[in-house]
């Protein structure tokens, strides 16, 4: 058994150390409650394994800052989870145990999710002074109907007065998560739901169609045929939301991501550029040059390996340059930058194929993006380039 420390026989060498890993994610598992739609690993918050948790994050990063090239972020992202439902204490000593073991002289975004129901102004001024500048908030809907569907905690009151502490706290950007999708959701709910987002003037909007997840509640239900899904209604909804914001400057710079110039989230474009990267507690993925692995999913398990010098990955596999090359074109093609002609040369038949159907364009730049049509099948299309 590897132990923290070492180098399994995939990991890079001393030879190659010359390239750092930009991209940092930590994963937070604990939640107020767990979301029936959510797949996500979480778990109720516990008193009893949070400190745990939080010490071993950090001996898991002195553990993987020996084996893996130099660790230099420019992008950090605490997930979950609900990384706010730690406590104002927990998060300095994890956040400030982070600053005192890395170099982040070219850390361009630092961003936390968080839950409206755990926002507190004395816990986003701290954020604020440890180095966080961007947060991504879970509204979901402004709808106390679908709230109460979706399993939220917190109100849509509760949801504004949190975005108003984050301006007081002095975030300049911000991200409000919507989804849409969701049972018994009328297009006139999804209509006011944009609107009072819209109205509210956040930096980022990610709206995400919801899907029936294994090892959700939802996909119980749904397997069992209490819920439905209405692809043509979904997309009715898929081409509002585009319009919708489109009219009021956002740009859709990915499928569910929408930003105003120059607000893009860095640290989801690091992933969709194939970029390496490295996540730390339960269930996080890694992928640094040709080795990709992820941690076990179980809190309790992670800590006991950490702790006891070991490596808490439950899985490992060697990533080639064909297939990180195929993961940047399946993932370029979510984006509004596309893929470059020269690239998908080798599949210039089914481009053409494509092409011809409505779903991708090339553009006077000489790059291949989804057309509107395309995105709704970008799943499909992306599988032809892998």
């Amino acid at each position: 058994m590897t132990t923290l420390g070492e180098t399994s026989a995939a990991a890079p060498s001393d030879a190659g150390r010359d390239e750092a890993v930009r991209h940092l994610y930590v994963h937070i598992p604990f939640c107020p409650k767990v979301c029936p739609y959510c797949s996500f690993y979480k778990e109720t918050s516990d008193r009893n394994k949070t400190a745990r948790f939080l010490e071993a994050v950090l001996r898991e990063l002195d553990a993987q800052a020996a084996v893996l090239p130099p660790i230099r972020p420019r992008t950090i992202f605490f997930g979950g989870g609900t990384p706010s439902a730690l406590s104002t204490p927990q998060l300095e000593f994890l956040l400030t145990g982070l600053r005192d073991r890395l170099d982040l002289s070219e850390l361009v975004e630092w961003t936390l999710e968080m839950n409206p129901a755990t926002v507190s102004l004395e816990k986003a001024a701290l954020l604020r002074s440890l180095g966080v500048n961007r947060i991504s908030m879970g509204v979901q809907s402004w709808e106390p109907q679908l709230l109460a569907v979706l399993g939220r905690v917190h109100s849509a009151e509760q949801a504004r007065r949190s975005y108003d502490i984050l301006r007081e706290a002095g975030f300049d950007n911000v991200n409000l998560d919507l989804i849409f999708g969701v049972p018994t959701q009328t297009p006139e709910q999804w209509r006011r739901s944009l609107a009072q987002t819209v109205a509210l003037g956040p930096e980022h909007i990610s709206a995400y169609n919801l899907t029936y997840e294994e090892d959700t509640e939802y996909f119980q239900r749904f397997a069992r045929g209490e819920l439905s899904q209405d692809t043509d209604a979904d997309a009715a909804l898929f081409e509002m939301t585009a319009d919708t914001l489109a009219d009021a400057g956002y740009e859709p710079y990915e499928i569910s991501n929408f930003a105003r110039p120059g607000r893009e989230c860095l640290h989801n474009l690091a992933y969709w550029q194939a970029a390496d990267y490295l996540g730390l507690g339960p269930s996080a993925f890694s992928t640094v040059g040709e080795r990709r692995w992820s941690n076990v999913r179980d809190t309790a398990a992670y800590n006991d390996r950490v702790h006891a010098g070991v490596v808490a990955i439950d899985f490992e596999e060697a990533v080639p340059p064909g297939t990180r090359r195929a993961e940047a074109i399946a993932f370029g093609l979510r984006t509004n930058r596309g893929v470059a002609v020269e690239t998908l040369r080798p599949w210039g038949e089914q481009v053409a194929e494509f092409e011809a159907l409505g779903l991708l364009r090339i553009t006077e730049a000489r790059r291949v993006l989804l057309t509107r049509k395309g995105r709704l099948l970008a799943d499909t299309v992306a599988e032809a380039f892998v």
